[in-house]
C-alpha cells in the first residue's frame, strides 16, 4: 500500500489479536530481468549468463530486459485520475488454538480523504460471502473485503481503515472470565496524479445575417502526461437535449506514448426546439456567470497492462 501512518488504538490496551493488511489490487505486468555480463576468467570463476535470466528459453533473447513472464507490483505504484481505485483489506486472527483469548464479531470500515472535500467519504465494502455485519473470524482465519472508488481529484488522498471486535477472555474451566470491544484505525496516504490532460477551445461559428441556429467548433487536445502508453479507446461527447453534434476528424484507437498529444474536432449544432426548455436549467449550471454549457467530453483510455480510465469535462462558451 502506500504510505502507512502509525496505526491508532482508539480503545483498549495491549497488542491486539487482530491484523490489517491492505493491499492493492492491479493488473500483472511483464517481468523484468537484468541479465549478466559474459565473464571469461576460467578456473570455473564463470558465472553462467543464464543464471541471472528470470525466464531461460533458447526461444527468447536472453539480453532484452522484457521476459514473458507476468508478475504482481512490488509496491503501490501510481494512482491515476480517472482509474478505479481497488484494494483488498483483511483483518486477520493472530490468535492461535489453545489461547486463552477469543476474538468475535469483527467489523472492517473504510473512508477516504479526498482534497477538495472537508468531510471523508464513507466507502462501500464489498465481500465474497454474506457477511455484511460482524463476523467471527477463527484463530488463523480472515475476513476479507474489497473496496472500489473512482478517482476523480488530483491531489493527496488519505484512505483511513477501522477494525472492531469484541475480544474474550477464558478462565481455565473454559468459562468466560470478561470481555472488551477494541478498536484500532490505519491511515494510508497516497497521491492521485493526472495520466491524460486535455485543454479544449470552443469558437461560436458566426451566422450570416445574425440568423439561423447557433454553431460552436470544439477543438480538444488529449496529452498523456504519464510516463507510460495510454491507449485512447473512445473519444466522444455526452451533449445537452438542445445540442447537436458531429466528430469531423478520423476516429478508432490511438495509442500515445509520453507527451504525446491527439487533437481532436467536433461540430456542435443547437436545436432550435428545444433552446427555450433548456435555457432556464443550462443557467443554472455551474458554468460561471455568462456561460452556458454546451457538452461534456468523455475519453476512454486504458494503460499500458489494460486497466480502463475514463476523463469527463464540461464544455462551455459565452451565453447571448
Amino acid at each position: 500500500m502506500a504510505h502507512h501512518r502509525a496505526t491508532s488504538s482508539i480503545s483498549g490496551a495491549g497488542a491486539h489479536a487482530v491484523s490489517l493488511k491492505v493491499l492493492r489490487l492491479s493488473r500483472p505486468q511483464l517481468a523484468i530481468q537484468t541479465p549478466l555480463p559474459r565473464t571469461h576468467f576460467g578456473h570455473e570463476l564463470d558465472i553462467p549468463a543464464v543464471a541471472s535470466l528470470a525466464h531461460p528459453s533458447s526461444g527468447v533473447d536472453s539480453d532484452f530486459p522484457l521476459t514473458p513472464l507476468l508478475t504482481l507490483p512490488a509496491a503501490f505504484g501510481a494512482a491515476y485520475v480517472g482509474q478505479t481505485f481497488t484494494c483488498t483489506l483483511c483483518a486477520n486472527n493472530e490468535l492461535r488454538d489453545g489461547d486463552n483469548r477469543s476474538v468475535s464479531g469483527v467489523r472492517i470500515a473504510a473512508e477516504l480523504q479526498r482534497p477538495n472535500s472537508a468531510a471523508p467519504l464513507a466507502l462501500q465494502l464489498e465481500s465474497a460471502g454474506e457477511d455484511d455485519g460482524a463476523v467471527d473470524v477463527t484463530p488463523g482465519g480472515t475476513l476479507q473485503k474489497t473496496l472500489q472508488h473512482e478517482l476523480k481529484e488530483e491531489g493527496q488522498h488519505v484512505l483511513a481503515v477501522s477494525v472492531t471486535y469484541t475480544e474474550t477472555l477464558h478462565g481455565e474451566g473454559g468459562g468466560d472470565i470478561g470481555g472488551r470491544a477494541r478498536t484500532f484505525r490505519k491511515l494510508y496516504q497516497f497521491v492521485a496524479q493526472p495520466l491524460l490532460t486535455v485543454r479544449s477551445k470552443v469558437t461560436e461559428r458566426k451566422r450570416s445575417g445574425g440568423k439561423g441556429e447557433r454553431q460552436w467548433v470544439l477543438e480538444a487536445q488529449l496529452e498523456n502526461v504519464g510516463d507510460a502508453s495510454v491507449v485512447l479507446e473512445k473519444v466522444g461527447l455526452q451533449e445537452r437535449a438542445c445540442i447537436g453534434s458531429r466528430r469531423m476528424n478520423g476516429e478508432g484507437r490511438v495509442v500515445l506514448k509520453a507527451q504525446d498529444i491527439e487533437q481532436v474536432m467536433f461540430l456542435l449544432s443547437e436545436k432550435g426546439e428545444h433552446m427555450e426548455e433548456q435555457k432556464e436549467a443550462e443557467e443554472a449550471e455551474a458554468a460561471g456567470p455568462g456561460r452556458v454549457s454546451l457538452a461534456q467530453i468523455h475519453v476512454e483510455w486504458r494503460s499500458a497492462m489494460g486497466e480502463r480510465g475514463v476523463t469527463t469535462g464540461w464544455l462551455t462558451s459565452r451565453a447571448r
